[in-house]
């Protein structure tokens, strides 16, 4: 016996078929973009840095990730058409936050959940 799999393969043909008919009523290609912004090392690092500081300029996400400010625009740029971030323009710079309390949850539950042991 395989840990994790079937001894037999069975399945209850009524909750397969249920679940189905809900998965083509939902759309889950927004939480697929979401997530696959946030897979990203440096892009997380930018949605973690804005979840301490509620708003950070380009210059300084630059700093903090140790790149150039071309490179963290791209990063930024693919987190605000992901609708991760928003940002503001004041003169010549650019600052961004994170777009609302449920990107902030979702960032701080993945990181509780990422902190919990397997006790």
């Amino acid at each position: 016996m395989s840990e994790g799999l079937c001894d037999i393969y069975l399945y209850d043909a009524d909750k397969v078929e249920r679940v189905k008919v809900q998965q083509d009523l939902v759309d889950l290609n927004p939480v697929l973009i979401i997530y696959k912004a946030l897979a990203d090392k440096n892009r997380l690092k930018i949605c973690f840095s804005l979840l301490l500081e509620d708003e950070l300029c380009v210059c300084d996400l630059a700093n903090i990730l140790d790149a150039s400010v071309a490179t963290t625009s791209h990063h930024l740029r693919y987190l605000h058409q992901a609708k991760v971030l928003d940002f503001r323009k004041e003169g010549k710079n650019a600052f961004y936050r994170l777009k609302d309390e449920h990107i902030k949850t979702l960032i701080r539950t993945a990181l509780a959940h990422g902190g919990e042991t397997d006790d």
